[in-house]
């Protein structure tokens, strides 16, 4: 995946993981398409992740023939269910400058994604986000998760001080190094994982870019709402004990550097054009 240009300067690279867990049905589909995609107009190196978390469907035979077909697609098969898991451990011992993640439905825009990770190929910043609540993003879904999304990045506010403004978006991506250190103070193993992740990264300084996407609600998403609700809760209770504490303080967190001058990165231009927010404490 690491490869180099006709100069031999080394080109920075992303791997791209797509957590999943029963979804045989959707799975070939949407990884034909973000390979399509990402071959196409993608410009630097990349891998394509699926992480299957303990499918009990054919998920893993879906998965294991695309990895046969696609050349940039690969699998790992996790016996234990969480999405959180899955990423950790993809994450943990990915080769890849840029680890990100999205959603198997693709309900967020794949224009989106080279926004989303110029920033950090470049060193400008340490983690992206894509945000539903930007207000330059185009949104579809129902009133119901409209109103359950609002309140949550409110109390997250309230609570816990975060100035990133939408936590559970199904689309992100942090430098691998940036992650390797914050990734054993990470306790979350499922949907919670994304608010810790980002959380920690701005207790300790780094800086959080956010970029306006378009999304399109899943009608098929299965995710149990009050449950993860609840489950979301008992982590803010569990961040702000930590918070209090000085818990969430590391202090081998690698600091941002310009890109060196034998890596090629592309600049921030085509994410800053579509006004991001940065946070840093």
């Amino acid at each position: 995946m690491n490869e180099t240009n006709a100069g031999g300067v080394r080109r920075r690279s992303v791997e791209i993981v797509v957590p999943v867990h029963n979804e045989a049905h959707v799975l070939a589909d949407s990884i034909g398409r973000l390979h399509a995609y990402l071959e196409e107009s993608f410009p630097f190196p990349f891998r394509i992740t699926i992480a299957d978390n303990a499918s009990t469907d054919a998920t893993w035979t879906v998965a294991t023939n695309l990895t046969l077909r696609l050349p940039h697609v690969h699998a790992r098969r996790l016996e234990e269910k969480g999405r959180g898991r899955a990423l950790k451990h993809v994450w943990s011992r990915s080769t890849a400058d840029v680890v990100a993640y999205m959603d198997v439905d693709l309900s967020t825009g794949l224009e989106g994604f080279l926004p989303l990770v110029a920033p950090l190929l470049s060193g400008h910043s340490d983690l992206a986000i894509g945000s539903r609540l930007h207000r330059q993003s185009a949104v579809v879904r129902g009133p119901k998760r409209e109103f359950i999304s609002r309140s949550y990045n409110l109390l997250l506010k309230a609570g816990l001080g975060a100035r990133f403004s939408d936590a559970q978006c199904g689309f992100k991506a942090v430098r691998t190094d940036v992650f390797r250190a914050l990734a054993p103070h990470i306790e979350d193993t499922a949907w919670f994982f994304d608010t810790e992740l980002l959380v920690l990264a701005q207790r300790n300084g780094l800086r959080v870019h956010e970029v306006p996407v378009d999304w399109v609600d899943d009608p098929d998403s299965r995710v149990d709402i009050v449950r993860t609700a609840v489950d979301d809760l008992r982590g803010m209770g569990r961040m702000f004990r930590a918070t209090v504490t000085g818990r969430t303080r590391i202090h081998a967190v690698p600091r941002r550097t310009t890109v060196p001058q034998n890596v090629t990165a592309l600049p921030t231009p085509a994410a800053t054009a579509v006004e991001p927010m940065e946070y840093a404490s």
